[in-house]
């Protein structure tokens, strides 16, 4: 099984970054798809980013990457794309908090069973996990990256940007490792059951 990692954004994508600019979302991503590749790689699992450039590469074109490592895989693949959530539009601190994980509107099995898995080790990392409802531990989402890959796929928004809090812990080091190990221990998860 291939694990394909998607980080969000690139460098000149408007808006997306925390109101001081300390956090920028681009460059947080694409740390955190490395160290995931990293640990996923000793951890003996196939493993690798779909969006090395520093631009930001359309939603299209992630698509056909996945698709394309999706095939070549023979069809043994999934992916997680990594992002940072807000709620307003990045001039202000705003009070919302937390993590979670989405799949698409027309989501497989695969998928629901994949966020899931990502959320029960989420739950057990003393954090805040936003989720719809005390019976589900995912959100579904019209989201382009989930919807149009042929692969099992979520979306983890990785706290929010926009709130202080969040912030520095998203910039820590025990912050940083605790979203790299639920990704990881997430997948890990998915792939041994």
């Amino acid at each position: 099984m291939k694990v394909l990692i998607d980080n969000g954004h690139g460098v000149e994508t408007s808006g997306k970054r925390s109101p001081d600019g300390c956090l920028r979302e681009y460059a947080y991503t694409r740390e955190i798809a490395n160290r995931v590749v990293s640990q996923l790689h000793n951890a003996g699992v196939d493993a690798v980013r779909i969006v090395p450039e520093e631009t930001d590469i359309s939603l299209v074109d992630r698509v056909a990457r996945a698709n394309k490592a999706y095939i070549e895989s023979g069809k043994q693949a999934i992916l997680v794309s990594i992002h940072c959530n807000a709620m307003g539009s990045g001039t202000e601190w705003m009070s919302a908090r937390g993590w979670s994980v989405f799949v698409g509107g027309n989501a497989s099995q695969k998928s629901k069973i994949l966020a899931r898995k990502m959320a029960e080790i989420a739950l057990t990392k003393d954090i805040k996990v936003r989720q719809p409802s005390k019976q589900c531990l995912y959100w579904t989402a019209d989201l382009y990256i989930c919807r149009k890959t042929n692969c099992p796929a979520v979306l983890v928004e990785n706290f929010f940007q926009d709130n202080r809090e969040d912030v520095d812990f998203l910039l820590s080091e025990a912050g940083k490792q605790r979203v790299v190990d639920i990704i990881v221990e997430g997948v890990v998860k998915y792939l041994s059951e």
